[in-house]
């Protein structure tokens, strides 16, 4: 597994998008990027907008393709998620991909690109929030504990995998393991099953968030999972935010998320941290997806293995 370059101050770094349309202006995504010491480079599907895309596929594949083959843009980062990167996938040149790694960030939607880019493209991925998201002095900033691991990302800066002080983590099964981490969001791994782009987890960590989906719908993909052998295949499991997941109504009569992880997870008896502060979540830590971690649930501590 190959690890892009870490940017440095002045580096071009491209702003496209393979999803939805943001709404940030031109401006504020050049702000955000300035803010960091590195030079934009704005794609047109940064901007544009097809729908509910960032413009058609064809435009959003190009752009992609035009910035891994640029040398002189040293890393890409997309405006937003939402929803299309599987779309995309199968217009990307990815004998060209693998042959101009590059540092790729991005999160929510954006996991089926940095699912693809660890087992096509050989290289890590940053599952991060998106460059729409970082913000400025006057622009909504990330708060420090978000910005912070943006930065350990994006420059290669040495990191501790630490929950914020007042979020505790739980143990949901003890043990240790040793993997590749991959992952991201549920309902993008659960999309890729029976696709070329199929998540592989053998062996490795699996990383889960979800946001805005009711605990039976969270069933039915960790259910997809599970019958497909993702969990069975793990060496360990993170179990990240799931925000706004709970049941809405009165009365509840459905299962909630914990009862849904106790009975699909489980059983499966992989190693799992629950209550990772990452994913759709402020604060939220970055991961470099494709990275060897190693993890113990009994302490609830991960982190890269150092050699």
């Amino acid at each position: 597994m190959k690890r892009p370059e870490s940017l440095h101050p002045g580096d071009k770094l491209a702003v496209l998008c393979g999803s939805s349309p943001t709404s940030k202006t031109p401006e504020e995504l050049c702000a955000n990027v300035r803010a960091l010491g590195l030079e934009p480079v704005l794609y047109p599907s940064a901007t544009a907008r097809h729908g509910f895309l960032s413009g058609t596929d064809a435009v959003r594949a190009a752009d992609i393709n035009a910035a891994f083959d640029d040398d002189s843009i040293k890393g890409i980062v997309t405006t937003r998620g939402g929803y299309g990167f599987h779309r995309v996938l199968p217009l990307l040149d990815w004998k060209n991909i693998r042959k101009h790694p590059k540092f790729f960030g991005g999160y929510s939607d954006v996991t089926a690109m940095l699912t693809a880019l660890n087992q096509i493209g050989g290289m890590e991925s940053y599952h991060m929030p998106m460059v729409g998201a970082w913000g400025t002095a006057d622009n909504d900033p990330l708060d420090d504990y978000s910005m912070k691991y943006v930065k350990a990302m994006l420059f290669g800066e040495t990191i501790d995998y630490e929950n914020p002080a007042n979020e505790g983590r739980a143990t949901l099964v003890s043990g240790k393991a040793k993997g590749r981490l991959c992952g991201g969001n549920l309902s993008l791994i659960a999309a890729s099953l029976g696709t070329p782009f199929e998540i592989d987890t053998k062996g490795k960590i699996l990383f889960i968030e979800e946001v805005n989906e009711p605990p039976y719908k969270v069933d039915g993909m960790l259910t997809n999972l599970r019958n497909a052998g993702k969990l069975d295949d793990a060496a360990g499991i993170l179990l990240g935010a799931f925000t706004d997941c709970e049941e809405k109504g009165e009365p509840k009569t459905g299962l909630t998320l914990e009862q849904v992880f106790d009975e699909l997870i489980v059983p499966a008896g992989k190693p799992t941290i629950v209550g990772v502060t990452c994913g759709h979540c402020h604060p939220s830590m970055s991961l470099p997806m494709g990275r060897l971690f190693r993890m113990n649930a009994d302490k609830c501590e991960f982190g890269p293995v150092r050699k």
